[in-house]
């Protein structure tokens, strides 16, 4: 493990920049922190942080000037690995016929920094989801092989954070190839720094950095302890798959479908949600057509639409689909829950819906129905 001082993490970024790397991080934009790119440590939400409850979201200042201080945003690091926009393919017709044209991944050469220990599960989660069977996502893999990824240990639990609970964090283990953990205290404002690749290595002894002292070590791990500490929700995932599978016709279902809006928002800010549509577009003159490929949500009625109508025209099938598909048949599918307690699906839930809740819910004993 290596010290790096502040002003050591524009060094890491001119480092990246360097070998050809775009960087993409948290910067401020529209009254949230976001992903976006930067060009220096300036565009980062130095000394901001967030409030974060079910169906709401404030950005406060800190008394300090931390840059990674903050839980997790609405945006995922999935809008660079699975675009929300995609052309598969284009056709256009002139005087000698049609003709077609293949659309080959444009992939980026990107630096992601500041990705957090659920968002890299969640990453690995997309991993098996795109990559791991016998169709693979072309898109998604041409952009993957380009990712360097900087972690960032969090240092604040946002309020709907459960990543304990899930076993994905605070801390990032794997799946990295800097993982970062941000210090202040008497001492200063610094960062120690560990490599989990050999090109994470590389880049780590181009920059100004001496190796970490004992202290500086344990005031690392104190930063991570304390975070565990901190989570604003729980939720007890023992044998949850048997348990939503037994209760497909729970009373809860009924409740949450006369509050849920079925506005998809929880499938669009979810870090691990991969369904798509696609469709064809054309431009007013008809000469040129597309087939584009976008993201969906399980939460329209078009999505399990079938000659017929669609197999899911409630809101709480629609619900009791998503919630049993990311705790429950996810598993069975992929063998991993598709959820890593990252908690955005509580944060931006327009009327609170809170998954951990729903859970406690259908796990709890009913008088009427018995144990």
């Amino acid at each position: 493990m290596i010290r790096i001082d502040r002003g050591g993490l524009d060094a890491l970024f001119q480092a990246l920049k360097n070998r050809g790397f775009e960087i993409v991080g948290p910067r401020l934009r529209d009254a949230a922190i976001v992903y976006d790119r930067l060009d220096s440590t300036a565009d980062l939400p130095v000394g901001w942080t967030d409030r974060q409850e079910r169906g709401s979201y404030h950005l406060r200042r800190r008394s300090d000037e931390a840059l990674f201080g903050y839980a997790v945003g609405p945006h995922s690091w999935k809008k660079y690995l699975l675009p929300p926009l995609a052309c598969l393919w284009r056709a256009r017709r002139d005087e000698n016929g049609v003709e077609f044209f293949s659309e080959e991944p444009r992939p980026e050469k990107l630096a992601l920094i500041g990705v957090r220990s659920c968002e890299i599960h969640a990453i690995a989660i997309q991993d098996k989801v795109l990559m791991g069977g016998k169709v693979v996502d072309p898109i998604y893999a041409a952009q993957r092989e380009n990712l360097f990824i900087i972690a960032v240990q969090c240092a604040e639990a946002g309020g709907t954070c459960f990543c304990v609970s899930m076993k994905t964090g605070p801390k990032a283990t794997f799946g990295f190839d800097i993982a970062l953990t941000e210090v202040l205290n008497g001492e200063g404002h610094y960062f120690t720094a560990e490599g989990g690749t050999p090109c994470g290595e590389e880049v780590l002894l181009s920059i100004p950095c001496r190796d970490a002292d004992s202290a500086e070590r344990e005031a690392a791990e104190r930063v991570v302890e304390r975070t565990a500490r901190q989570m604003g929700r729980a939720m007890d995932s023992t044998g949850i798959k048997e348990l939503l599978y037994g209760n497909l016709e729970h009373p809860r279902w009924d409740d949450v479908a006369a509050r849920c809006l079925a506005c998809g928002n929880c499938t669009m800010v979810c870090p691990t949600c991969f369904c798509t549509n696609v469709q064809e577009v054309s431009d007013l003159k008809a000469e040129e057509t597309a087939l584009q490929r976008r993201w969906d949500s399980c939460f329209t009625m078009d999505f399990s639409f079938i000659h017929g109508g669609s197999v899911r025209s409630s809101h709480k099938a629609r619900f009791r689909q998503w919630m049993t598909h990311k705790l429950a048949t996810w598993i069975d599918q992929f063998g991993t829950s598709g959820c890593v307690g990252c908690g955005r699906c509580i944060t931006w839930c327009p009327v609170g819906i809170d998954l951990t809740e729903e859970v406690r819910a259908i796990r709890a004993p009913d008088p009427e129905r018995g144990p």
